[in-house]
């Protein structure tokens, strides 16, 4: 274990990546759901000063993890190319999709969420995170952060996550593994996250988000 750093050294590290989608750095960060991603992605994004796009407002009620063409043509494809991507966010609570967003092509752009590193993806990333809780661990705190109203909502997302792990599993590829402590983050990086250098971060009281 070396000596504790801040997030800052990491965010050095993915910065000095070379872009993997046009001018872009894409960077991502999967796990289970309630494994933490959305709150290091946010402590991450503010250290690197770039985006963050979250897969909840890519996917939707009907499509969980169906939303891989949707995501290529609005945002992959234009950034690739050099140009603002055009966006719609989805509305869990309306059940429709919201107002167009734009998204530039940033030197460096995090995508978190649970598929972010499905085999349709890793091509475009120049780096991919995984989230180190297990999934039980994960889905409890979950369905505790959501509550009651959620619960059957919970149990068929449980059902879709367990089916597209088994059918496009993102961990065996991660370049990086990152684990959530009392006092903050650690993470691990080599090929394929099983060799390589080991690195702490004292955050605070981050509590996993999603």
């Amino acid at each position: 274990m070396e000596p504790q750093q801040s997030l800052e050294s990491l965010a050095r590290e993915l910065a000095a990546l070379p872009p993997s989608l046009g001018p872009v750095r894409l960077i991502g960060i999967d796990g289970h759901a309630g494994s933490g991603k959305s709150t290091f992605a946010a402590r991450l994004a503010e250290a690197l000063g770039h985006p963050v796009l979250h897969l909840d407002d890519v996917a939707s009620h009907e499509e969980l993890f169906g939303w891989e063409e949707r995501l290529r043509a609005q945002v992959l494809e234009p950034l690739a190319a050099g140009r603002p991507a055009h966006w719609a966010p989805y509305d869990w609570v309306e059940r429709r999709f919201g107002p167009e967003r734009v998204l530039e092509p940033a030197p460096v752009l995090l995508i978190e969420g649970v598929g972010a590193g499905r085999r349709a993806l890793r091509p475009h990333l120049a780096r991919l995170l995984w989230m180190e809780t297990p999934r039980a661990q994960s889905w409890m705190r979950g369905r505790n952060r959501d509550g009651r109203e959620l619960s059957d909502f919970w149990d068929g997302w449980e059902r879709a996550e367990r089916a597209h792990f088994s059918n496009d599993p993102s961990r065996p590829f991660a370049d990086t593994l990152v684990r959530q402590s009392g006092t903050g983050y650690e993470w691990s990086s080599g090929t394929g996250a099983t060799g390589g250098t080991a690195a702490s971060v004292t955050e605070g009281d981050d509590l996993p988000r999603a």
